[in-house]
C-alpha cells in the first residue's frame, strides 16, 4: 500500500520542470508512505514517475519502488497483489526474481501477458508501468476500485497520481466540473469517470489505460456478471461461499506485519476479524470509534461481543463534537473532495486510532452490496411485493419477494419511514429504474439552497439509468440485482474511496476480504431469493456462519451504518461552528449555490437528511482547495 504519481510527455519531448513537478507530487501523496520515497525519470526527459512507500510485503530496500526490471519497465504500484507467491513460482521460469515484493511479480507477469496481465492478478492495485522499447505508459486500477488512479492531460502532457490534489499544481484553474457536481448533489458520489475538479477524471474501476502515439486511451478489461444459477439448492450456495471466503481471508492476511481489524458491530466487519483471528494469531487488535454523547450512537457493546468472542483485544476512541470540529477540514482535505456520508468522519478518528497500533487492518466493505444489507431494497420490494399481489404477476419467483413472506420482516424499516415517505410521496408503482433513483436521490430537500438552473439534474438520471437498466450483465427482470448491481459501480467505489483516503491520511494499509473477484463473481451467480430470503437481509451469510456469528448481531434489527449525531450537534454545541462557516463572505459568493438560503433553512432537516453535511463538506472543500488553488501552483512555477 503506497502512493503513485507520475508524468509523460504525448510527444516525447521533455518535461519542463520536471524535478519540480515530481516533488511536489511526491509531498503532496507523502503521507501515503512514510516508510520510504522514490522518484524515476528516462535519459529524455519525457516520463517520470514517483513512489511514496508503505512497507507490507518484503520490507527490505529490494522491495522500494519506482521498480526497474531488466528488460527496462519500470513500475510504480500501490496496493496488495494476494496469490503473489503463486504468481512468482509460475513465472519464475522466465523472470530472475530481485527481491520478494508483488510489485516485481507485476513486472514479471507484464513480461510474460501484455497487458493481459491485470487478468492474473488477485488483489488491489492501482500502477503505471512505463514499457521503454515499445515507448508506452500502461496504467490499470483493480477491479472494484479499491485503489484509486486520476489523470489529467495539461499542455500536452499527462499527469496521474494516487489522489487529486496530486494533479493541481498543473491546472491552470481550480474550477468546480458542473457535471460531477449535479451527480454528487444528487448521490453524494459521483457515477462516471468525471470528479468534481474540472478537468481531473479517474481510471475507472476494471479498466485499463495506455498511452501510446500520443494518444491517451482506457478500456474495460473487467465486468461483473450476474449470470444466476436457478439450479442448485441453498445448501450448495452456503457452502461455496464459506469456501471461497475462507480462501480469501487466508490470503488477504499475507504480511509481513502483523494484521488488525475495524470492528463496527455490524456482521461483515465482525466475520471477518471473527474469521481473522482464527486463522492468524497475531490478529488480535480490533478498532472501533463510538458516541455517548446521545442514545442511539454507541454500538460499542455489539463490538465488545465479537472481540471478546475472538479474543481480541478491542480499542476504542470516543469520538466528540469536538472532534469534528477540529477534524472536519483534515478528512476533507484526505478526501480530495466530498464524497459518501457523514461516515467519513468517525472513519477518519478510527483509522487514526488504528495507525498507532498495527500498518494493515481488515473492513467488511462489499458485504451490502454483494449481499443485499441495504434497507433500501426491503423498501422496494415492499412496493414490488404489493403490486405483484395486486396484479397477480408473480411470474418469476426468483425476483419477486411474496408479500407473505416479506411481512414479518417490515419492522427492520421502522427507523426509514422518512425514507418510505419521500418514496411514496409521488409517482408509485412508477417504472423500476424511476422508484429506486428516488430512493437514492440525496437532493430533494434542497431547492432554494442549489442553483439547479445551472446544473443537469435530467442528465444525472438518464446515467443513472443507463447504469441501472444496463441488459449487458444484468438480467431485466432482475430488479434486486439491478439495485445491487448499480450500487456495487456506483456506491461502492465511493465508500472504498473512503476506507482508502481515511486509513491513508494515517499511513494505515485497509484491506477488504469480501472483495475478492473469485467471492464476487460467484455470489453474482447466486439468486436474489436465496441472498434476500424471506425478506432478510444478508440472509445468505446468516444462514451460512450462523456457528459462528453471535446471536446479538444475527438477530439485529437496528444496525444502521455507521451513525453519526449530526442532526444533534448541528442543532446544538457545533451550531455557531456551522452558521459561522455558512455566514463567512467568501461563501457567499460560490457558484451553483445560496447561501442565503443555506443560512434559513439551517436546522429543519430530519435526522436523516444529509442536506447540511452535503453543503458544509462542499463549502469546505471550495475553502481547502478552491481558495487556496494559488498555493497548489506555485509549487511547480517557482
Amino acid at each position: 500500500m503506497c502512493g503513485i504519481a507520475g508524468f509523460a510527455s504525448l510527444s516525447g519531448h521533455p518535461v519542463a520542470r520536471r524535478v519540480a513537478s515530481l516533488n511536489a507530487m511526491s509531498s503532496l501523496i507523502a503521507h501515503r508512505g512514510p516508510d520510504g520515497s522514490g522518484q524515476w525519470s528516462d535519459d529524455a526527459g519525457s516520463v517520470g514517475l514517483v513512489h511514496r512507500r508503505l512497507a507490507i510485503i518484503d520490507l527490505t530496500p529490494a522491495g522500494a519502488q519506482p521498480m526497474k526490471g531488466a528488460n527496462g519497465t519500470v513500475i510504480s504500484y500501490n496496493g496488495e497483489i494476494y496469490n503473489f507467491v503463486e504468481l512468482r513460482e509460475q513465472l519464475s521460469d522466465g523472470w530472475t526474481f530481485q527481491s520478494h515484493s508483488d510489485t516485481e511479480v507485476i513486472l514479471a507477469a507484464y513480461a510474460k501477458w501484455g497487458e493481459r496481465c491485470v487478468d492474473h492478478l488477485r488483489g488491489m492495485f492501482a500502477f503505471a508501468i512505463w514499457d521503454e522499447r515499445n515507448k508506452k505508459l500502461f496504467a490499470a486500477r483493480d477491479r472494484f476500485g479499491i485503489k484509486p488512479f486520476y489523470y489529467t492531460v495539461q499542455q500536452g502532457v499527462f499527469y496521474f497520481a494516487s489522489e487529486a490534489k496530486a494533479l493541481l499544481p498543473f491546472l491552470s484553474e481550480v474550477e468546480t466540473d458542473a457535471d460531477a457536481l449535479s451527480e454528487y448533489l444528487t448521490f453524494q458520489y459521483t457515477i462516471g469517470k468525471k470528479t468534481l475538479f474540472k478537468g481531473i477524471s479517474a481510471l475507472l474501476p476494471g479498466h485499463l489505460l495506455r498511452l501510446a502515439g500520443g494518444d491517451v486511451m482506457t478500456s474495460r478489461y473487467w465486468d461483473v456478471q450476474y449470470d444466476v444459477d436457478f439450479d442448485r439448492s441453498p445448501a450448495y450456495f452456503e457452502r461455496r461461499f464459506t469456501e471461497l471466503l475462507s480462501d480469501s481471508m487466508q490470503v488477504h492476511l499475507r504480511s509481513d506485519v502483523p494484521v488488525g481489524g475495524y470492528v463496527s458491530g455490524g456482521l461483515d466487519s465482525s466475520l471477518v476479524a471473527l474469521m481473522a483471528s482464527k486463522l492468524d494469531h497475531r490478529s488480535r487488535d480490533a478498532f472501533h470509534g463510538r458516541f455517548l454523547e446521545f442514545p442511539g450512537y454507541d454500538e460499542s457493546g455489539y463490538a465488545k461481543t465479537v472481540t471478546d468472542l475472538a479474543d481480541m483485544s478491542l480499542h476504542m476512541v470516543d469520538i466528540t463534537a469536538a472532534d469534528f470540529r477540529n477534524s472536519i477540514g483534515d478528512v476533507i482535505y484526505h478526501l480530495d473532495f466530498p464524497v459518501a456520508g457523514p461516515g467519513s468522519f468517525p472513519q477518519y478518528m478510527v483509522s487514526a486510532l488504528a495507525a498507532k497500533n498495527v500498518k494493515v487492518v481488515l473492513g467488511g466493505q462489499g458485504g451490502d452490496e454483494l449481499l443485499g444489507g441495504y434497507a433500501r431494497y426491503l423498501v422496494a420490494y415492499f412496493e414490488q411485493c404489493i403490486k405483484a399481489a395486486i396484479d397477480g404477476t408473480y411470474q418469476s419467483r426468483h425476483y419477486v419477494v411474496t408479500i407473505e413472506s416479506i411481512v414479518p420482516n417490515l419492522g427492520l424499516l421502522r427507523e426509514y419511514k422518512p425514507m418510505i415517505k419521500e418514496f411514496w410521496r409521488d409517482g408509485l408503482f412508477a417504472d423500476l429504474d424511476r422508484r429506486y433513483f428516488r430512493l437514492v436521490d440525496r437532493s430533494t430537500d434542497m431547492v432554494g439552497e442549489v442553483d439547479w438552473r445551472a446544473l443537469n439534474k435530467e442528465a444525472v438520471f438518464e446515467s443513472f439509468r443507463a447504469i441501472f437498466n444496463n441488459q449487458d450483465n444484468v438480467r431485466k427482470e432482475a430488479y434486486f440485482d439491478k439495485m445491487t448491481h448499480f450500487d456495487f459501480k456506483c456506491l461502492l467505489p465511493a465508500l472504498l474511496h473512503v476506507e482508502d483516503r481515511m486509513s491513508m491520511a494515517h499511513g494505515l494499509e485497509s484491506r477488504v476480504p469480501l472483495l475478492d473477484h473469485p467471492l464476487v463473481e460467484f455470489l453474482a451467480t447466486v439468486p436474489a431469493d436465496v441472498k434476500f430470503m424471506g425478506g432478510q437481509m444478508k440472509q445468505l451469510m446468516k444462514t451460512a456462519y450462523r456457528d459462528t456469528l453471535p446471536k446479538a448481531l444475527l438477530q439485529r434489527r437496528d444496525k444502521m451504518g455507521f451513525p453519526v449525531p449530526l442532526k444533534e450537534w448541528f442543532d446544538g454545541e457545533l451550531k455557531d461552528f456551522v452558521l459561522d462557516i455558512f455566514g463567512e463572505q467568501r461563501s457567499k459568493h460560490r457558484p451553483f449555490f445560496n447561501s442565503d438560503v443555506v443560512l434559513s433553512s439551517f436546522g429543519e432537516q430530519s435526522r436523516f437528511s444529509r442536506k447540511t453535511w452535503g453543503l458544509l463538506s462542499l463549502e469546505l472543500w471550495h475553502q481547502r482547495f478552491h481558495d487556496r488553488a494559488a498555493e497548489f501552483r506555485a509549487m511547480v512555477s517557482a
